[in-house]
């Protein structure tokens, strides 16, 4: 198949196409982003990419991280299951009140307070996580220019009151072991992850290819942890938008409030796409189009 074909026409598509959406701004820092950045890029398991725009550009990967915390959680600690559930929300990625309804354990590890249980496993595992991860995402991408954006990092600890809400929630029903300070520091630096389209399309080849690594051949993740995490971005990967976009575009995937959006078609390619601007549940609408034209043109989904 053609895919850079196909690319170069969801480019000529929406390339001009101004959406309604808005940029994150309640991260100060995601505010100063320029709306009209946009790129897409496919890498294939064959080991080609293929790309468009702004597809080497890095940005705030934000919300896409879960899926890597996710990944060393499965891979390095026990138990996770019995503090964090697998059922869609339904609600808003940082509800207050369904944390409450559900006594502290969090729907899903996709919302914030699922990943912050994830961050306070991962901050139990290792002395330092923060290296851990980065180490890992530079593994999975072989590319080790990756890095933290420190300046989106204090943005997001500024700014932060609802997740210091949902942390402090957590631990009064001894949901979180470690002391607060330490999980929300490694959580607000997974967010702030910066990464371009290309680097995102190619870190998740490894949930594509039964978590084994393209560059060299190495099963880093066991094929059962890449088929569950697969199974929880097809449902709980957009929020009270996982639906939508199962509908639109029917692949597993993740988006962050960065405008990122990335979705695998399993033992086919991963794709990554960025347009800052969200909708009303905090998805790239623009991003949504552009992977539901590639599902389109292509006649490929999972479905």
């Amino acid at each position: 198949m053609n895919y850079q074909a196909i690319l170069n026409i969801i480019e000529k598509d929406l390339v001009n196409y101004d959406d309604l959406g808005k940029v994150a701004d309640y991260i100060p820092e995601l505010a100063f982003v320029p709306r009209h950045k946009f790129g897409m890029n496919l890498a294939c398991i064959s080991g080609e990419n293929f790309g468009f725009g702004d597809h080497q550009e890095t940005f705030s990967i934000q919300s896409i991280s879960k899926v890597f915390t996710l990944a060393l959680a499965k891979k390095y600690a026990k138990g996770i299951w019995k503090r964090v559930d697998v059922e869609p929300s339904g609600n808003a990625f940082n509800s207050l009140m369904q944390l409450e309804q559900d006594k502290g354990v969090p729907r899903n590890p996709f919302i914030n307070s699922g990943a912050l249980v994830i961050a306070d496993i991962l901050v139990s595992t290792f002395d330092n996580p923060k290296q851990v991860l980065l180490d890992f995402v530079h593994e999975i991408t072989n590319d080790t220019s990756i890095a933290y954006d420190e300046e989106v990092a204090a943005s997001e600890k500024k700014t932060g009151y609802r997740n210091v809400a949902l942390v402090n929630y957590m631990k009064a029903l001894g949901n979180i072991r470690n002391e607060i300070d330490l999980v929300l520091d490694f959580y607000f630096h997974q967010c702030s992850l910066a990464m371009s389209c290309k680097q995102l399309a190619n870190a998740f080849m490894v949930f594509t290819n039964d978590g084994i690594l393209l560059h060299n051949n190495k099963q880093i993740l066991k094929e059962n942890s890449t088929k569950r995490i697969n199974a929880l971005m097809q449902t709980c990967g957009f929020y009270d938008e996982a639906g939508e976009f199962s509908f639109r575009v029917g692949l597993p995937g993740k988006s962050g409030v960065g405008g990122g959006i990335v979705a695998i078609h399993p033992d086919k390619y991963s794709v990554a796409v960025w347009s800052p601007p969200l909708n009303e549940h905090g998805n790239s609408e623009k991003g949504m189009r552009a992977l539901e034209e590639l599902t389109s043109l292509t006649g490929l989904s999972i479905f």
